[in-house]
């Protein structure tokens, strides 16, 4: 437990590769991430206009409910015995 092994020096490479590896790399990297957040905004919102339906002018169907049977008329209550 007391030692580093081979991944260790792999990731603290890549990190060290990543923020001293030249001039202007974690402003590169960062912008790449802004266009993607960007891109992914500009597709939600495109996505949600082609969702939206614009109103009709003619009014939904209407159904009734109206009954025709003495059957369908609220039932009468339960006798427990």
């Amino acid at each position: 437990m007391g030692g580093l092994s081979i991944w260790h020096w792999i990731i603290v490479g890549a990190v060290v590769l990543i923020l001293f590896g030249g001039k202007g790399k974690i402003s590169d990297i960062m912008g790449d991430v802004a266009k993607g957040i960007k891109s992914f905004k500009k597709g939600l919102a495109e996505e949600d206009e082609k969702a939206q339906i614009p109103p009709s002018s003619e009014p939904l169907a209407r159904i009734d409910h109206q009954t025709t049977s003495d059957s369908a008329k609220t039932p009468e209550p339960r006798k427990s015995g």
